[in-house]
């Protein structure tokens, strides 16, 4: 991600996405734990149940295992979504014209 920052991102918002990398950094779990950076379903399908049935099949190893679950949502309506498979937002991180993003963590089932 840093290089493709470093590439590609104007320099006047490098210095807040790099704040934004650190805050998040600061809620990562740092015991074992499964992360799920990017779940997304194509917005003409949304609806219809394919991000509750990805979700559930991704959490099949964190229960199977006895493992937690780390996600940041940076769209607040997938909220509700998130936790109806058990997360909890634990933190909001927002660094100057950013948008806010919410950590959340699962415990296994």
């Amino acid at each position: 991600m840093i290089g493709l920052v470093e590439r590609t991102a104007p320099h006047a918002i490098k210095g807040e996405i790099y704040g934004v990398f650190e805050e998040m950094g600061k809620y990562h779990p740092i015991e074992p734990h499964w992360y799920l950076p990017l779940i997304g379903v194509d917005p003409s399908q949304q609806g219809h149940g394919i991000g509750s049935a990805v979700m559930k099949h991704a959490l099949i190893p964190c229960d199977r295992d006895g493992t937690i679950a780390y996600l940041e949502s940076s769209n607040p309506t997938n909220i509700s979504l998130y936790k109806r498979h058990g997360f909890e937002v634990i933190g909001e991180i927002q660094v100057g014209s950013s948008p806010t993003m919410y950590p959340m963590l699962r415990q296994p089932g």
